[in-house]
């Protein structure tokens, strides 16, 4: 797709707490809020049909929290509007960026101006992890997924491939906002990949009672 190399220097953006889009991967949405569906209709109208997904940051006392530096881009490839206007989407994952600046406008959504530098590699295929002992991982799986009797499609996992399974567990899992932004962050599949152990790891040890619910 053309557009890719010439991604766009302003971005509309979605701060949404505990969300989590990574490139390749498919978030759905449902929009409802008159600001939202604002973004919606401008990003529709736009080349790309890119939308920002960001974590906000906890903000005591203000109605407009801070943002994290770096986000990730999806694209709406999917939408439906509903009898009452709203919006069900999916956005699938385009790109990480980071944040520049934030800029003020007349819309009622969040604008920022954002780089695409250092993220190459989301924008060039699907990602390999060599050193994934996979059945390994699968064994620690079973164990996670037992100690929160959680029922499992356990063939669909089996199928998935190194980047979609990996990449789907890091946004399904019920984690907590900062471990989400430590998995977006993660430099490669590798890191996400042992991000995403330690944070089962440390679950199954009896961590934190709010770490994986």
């Amino acid at each position: 797709m053309t557009w890719l190399s010439d991604l766009p220097e302003l971005l509309p953006v979605f701060p949404l707490p505990g969300a989590l889009m990574l490139p390749r991967a498919r978030l759905p949405l449902h929009i409802f809020e008159p600001r939202y569906l604002a973004m919606l209709d401008d990003a529709l109208k736009s080349d790309t049909r890119l939308i920002g997904m960001i974590q906000p940051c906890p903000t005591p006392d203000s109605e407009k929290p801070r943002l994290h530096c770096i986000g990730c881009a999806g694209r709406v490839t999917q939408f439906s509007e509903t009898e009452d206007g709203r919006y069900m989407i999916t956005l699938s994952g385009i790109s990480r960026f980071r944040v520049i600046e934030e800029v003020e406008g007349f819309q009622p959504y969040r604008r920022c101006r954002v780089s695409w530098d250092g993220f190459d590699r989301d924008r060039a295929g699907a990602e390999a992890d060599d050193g994934f002992d996979r059945p390994g991982f699968m064994k620690l799986l079973e164990r996670y997924f037992d100690a929160q009797e959680l029922s499992v499609d356990w063939p669909t996992l089996t199928d998935a491939d190194d980047e979609l399974l990996i990449n789907s567990l890091s946004m399904l899992l019920d984690l907590t906002p900062e471990d989400r932004q430590a998995l977006l962050e993660a430099p490669s599949l590798c890191t996400r990949r042992e991000t995403l152990v330690t944070l089962i790891e440390y679950a199954l040890r009896g961590g934190e009672e709010d770490l994986i619910q």
